[in-house]
């Protein structure tokens, strides 16, 4: 660890009087005390949380990227707080293009002239990991290529990284320690969270393999545009993606110039979204508007793949039946789902937490309900959930974040858009396809293979079981063995019945 860069965070929390987070912690008052007697000079003008965004500015962009994860996890920061940390943005001046181009060769262990006809120097686009360069790979017969985006991991990055990482594992195990609210904060699980983003982040295969999926699941789409990844011309340093011709979502009045309709760009954003979350359970995690382009088409078009996040069907039944229930203003099912999915302990008294979350969301309703937010409806469930120790999983806190940059997006493109008329088919849908006979058959296709392949072994298991058993075991195991030879057997019948219906319907 660097004494110098621990000496310079101490300081810079100092400067921006973050010290006053030692106060009325009896614990701490020496320590205080001791830091009153520092030279350096502190600037407590701003409020706390401003200060905080402030010295997290100051002390470089992996900092600054901390910043950005701890604002989406409101489940655990104040509103304020997350608020003002959701103000950072990557402010970080490119280095140089000749060090890229070397580590492009050095990466590909080729020359540059022999990747790419023309390669600009001058990037497009410099963030704190990686920075945009625009060219043009060179065709077999020399002659120019596909117009690429290559984007070229920063040099030198990982010894840093691993400073700044290493020093928020040692602020984080005070803060469990030394804080009254320390262990609910869970400092070193969001310390751990944050490293795992900025590992993937430094893996540009990571990014490749992301984008490839998402491409693959906008296959055809009429209203998503993926860029294709070139594999032969990728690595762990350097990503080559196909260039993407359009107009930056947040220029609002271009897009309108340029004939596009705005009201169903705002539609197809939250219609892309619930298809990710709810069709694929897959989906783009860092939709920010600096992320996001429209093509001349009217298509969107999704940019850097670094972060994604991943749904099971528990967190989709999850995350549908709290939609529908809180859209029907039925806080009990709400309560019940919470308490069902197991993130709430589980002697939760149901009428309890359905009497908080009524007594949070109930005020969202006096607003028309176009005007209603997805993204703070899950807010809300967090920040309530917080007093019955709900453990929030990070896929979800994930989710809220992309939710919130969607409807943001969409009501900047449209401010008359309704959300929930949006998105209600494709929640509806869902979960009709979980529930009823389309359900049952998914499941017994999905189990079948499993199914057959037990099947043949149970004898075996018999066998090993009347060998190796007490005698006092050994009816029960057999009895047992019996009955899920008769329940095997039984949902096998089930499966054949069911695919024959479904064949005859085909040939009819």
């Amino acid at each position: 660890m660097s004494i110098s860069r621990s000496l310079k965070i101490v300081a810079t929390l100092y400067r921006y009087g973050l010290d006053d987070f030692l106060e009325g912690h009896s614990r701490l008052a020496f320590l205080h005390k001791l830091l009153r007697l520092c030279p350096i000079p502190r600037d407590t003008s701003a409020p706390l949380p401003a200060r905080m965004r402030m010295a997290l500015e100051s002390l470089g962009p992996i900092f600054v990227k901390f910043g950005q994860v701890l604002s989406t996890r409101r489940d655990l920061l104040p509103p304020e707080y997350a608020d003002e940390l959701a103000l950072l943005q990557d402010r970080v001046p490119p280095f140089d293009g000749a060090l890229a181009q070397q580590a492009v060769e050095s990466s590909l262990g080729r020359k540059i002239d022999e990747i790419y006809v023309d390669f600009n120097q001058t990037p497009v686009a410099s963030a704190s990991v990686a920075q945009v360069h625009k060219a043009w790979l060179r065709q077999a017969d020399g002659s120019r290529g596909r117009e690429v985006a290559v984007k070229v991991l920063r040099p030198g990055i990982l010894p840093v990284i691993e400073q700044d990482l290493s020093l928020m594992r040692t602020l984080a195990g005070w803060v469990e320690k030394l804080f009254a609210d320390g262990k609910r904060l869970k400092p070193r699980e969001v310390v751990a969270e944050f490293d795992k983003y900025l590992h993937d982040e430094l893996d540009m295969m990571h990014e490749a393999a992301n984008a490839s999926q998402l491409r693959r699941n906008f296959k055809g789409s009429d209203k998503l545009i993926v860029p294709e990844v070139f594999y032969d011309y990728s690595s762990r340093e350097v990503l080559t993606l196909e260039w993407m011709h359009g107009i930056p979502v947040g220029q609002v009045e271009r897009l309108r110039q340029a004939g596009i309709d705005l009201s169903k760009l705002s539609r197809y954003g939250v219609e892309i979204f619930f298809t990710q979350v709810f069709r694929h359970g897959f989906f783009h995690a860092d939709m920010h508007p600096g992320n996001i382009f429209v093509a001349a088409d009217g298509r969107y078009i999704a940019l850097d793949f670094g972060i994604v996040g991943s749904l099971t069907d528990t967190d989709k039944h999850y995350l549908a039946v709290n939609f529908l229930a809180f859209f029907n203003r039925d806080y009990h099912r709400v309560a019940t789902a919470h308490i069902e999915s197991g993130w709430v302990p589980k002697d939760t008294r149901a009428e309890e937490l359905e009497a908080a979350v009524r007594t949070v969301c109930e005020p969202i309703f006096e607003k028309p309900l176009s005007q209603i937010s997805f993204g703070m409806v899950l807010l809300r469930l967090f920040e309530t959930s917080r007093r019955f120790n709900v453990e929030i999983q990070p896929q979800l806190v994930l989710l809220q974040k992309t939710l919130l940059n969607i409807e943001g997006l969409g009501r900047q493109l449209d401010p008359e858009l309704d959300l929930w008329d949006t998105a209600k088919p494709f929640l509806t849908k869902w979960m009709n396809e979980q529930v009823g006979w389309r359900g049952l058959l998914r499941t017994l296709k999905h189990e079948a293979p499993q199914w057959a392949t037990t099947l043949p072994t149970l004898p075996r298991k018999l066998n090993d079981t009347l060998s190796s058993a007490k005698t006092d075991l050994l009816v029960e195991g057999y009895i047992q063995l019996m009955r899920e030879q008769k329940r095997q057997n039984f949902l096998l019948l089930l499966i054949a019945l069911l695919l024959a219906a479904l064949l005859a319907k085909n040939l009819l």
